[in-house]
Order: C-alpha cells, then sequence, then structure tokens
C-alpha cells in the first residue's frame, strides 16, 4: 500500500499518540505464514503491544476500515 495512503488511514491515531507521547506505527500485512510467526513471537517477547479497541463482524468490514 503507497506511503501516502497508510499516512492518510492513520493520521488521527498518530496524532493523538504523539500528543501522549506513544510511539505508533500503523502495520499492514500480506498473507505470509513466516510474517505471522515474527509478529507472534514479537507480541509473545511484550517488544509490541496490540490494541483491540473495537471488534467488528465480517460483513461490517466498511465500517471497521472507517473506524481505523
Amino acid at each position: 500500500m503507497a506511503t501516502a495512503v497508510k499516512r492518510l488511514l492513520s493520521y488521527r491515531i498518530r496524532k493523538k499518540a504523539a500528543r501522549l507521547g506513544i510511539r505508533y506505527q500503523f502495520v499492514f500485512m500480506r498473507a505470509s505464514a513466516e510474517q505471522l510467526d515474527k509478529i507472534s513471537l514479537l507480541i509473545e517477547s511484550g517488544a509490541i503491544r496490540p490494541i483491540v479497541d473495537r471488534i467488528f463482524p465480517f460483513d461490517s468490514t466498511a465500517d471497521a476500515l472507517a473506524h481505523v
């Protein structure tokens, strides 16, 4: 995904994170077992901490993207 699109999608959260002194990075993944293994290790080690603030059913994908 183009960098400009990622920056646009994450603008509000990046601004809020900066205001709170929190480092934030927006991540898009492709389907890859190797990537999933690496991310699992990072989560399990505590190096990254995913935050889930809301869960959407699959048929509400458009709402989920709007929430981002």
